[in-house]
């Protein structure tokens, strides 16, 4: 049986500042879309373990997009299922990690649009919408 592990991912909305370093402004200040790199096998076989993600902290929410969300104070990569009740859950592509039920639509924190596996140029690189 599968353990599911869960890696925190920091939220671009609330960095930590080293107090010792002085604050300063960039141009990306979470309106902007960035990027992650999958740790895991729990969306596999879509996404595999080291593939890069680009993530969209505004883009249009539906079912079946994959996003990142925030569940249980920790950022989590799944795919967002809508249930004809208005539930929300969050789904792992591998099923052998369990779903999770959110609350609302506003713990989603960003849309992958776009996967891109090491190597390989564009044919290994994937968009969702």
């Amino acid at each position: 049986m599968a353990v599911e592990k869960f890696i925190p991912i920091k939220s671009v909305d609330e960095p930590e500042i080293d107090e010792r370093l002085e604050a300063f402004s960039t141009p990306c200040e979470g309106k902007e879309p960035y990027v992650l790199m999958v740790l895991g096998d729990s969306m596999a076989p879509e996404f595999q373990e080291g593939d890069v993600v680009v993530i969209e902290p505004h883009n249009l929410v539906k079912d079946g997009s994959y996003v990142v969300a925030l569940h249980n104070e920790e950022y989590i990569f799944r795919k967002l299922r809508m249930v004809a009740d208005d539930r929300l859950y969050l789904e792992a592509e591998n099923h052998a990690y369990p779903a999770h039920q959110l609350e609302s639509l506003d713990q989603v924190k960003g849309v992958i649009t776009q996967r891109k596996r090491p190597g390989g140029g564009r044919k290994n690189m994937k968009n969702y919408t």
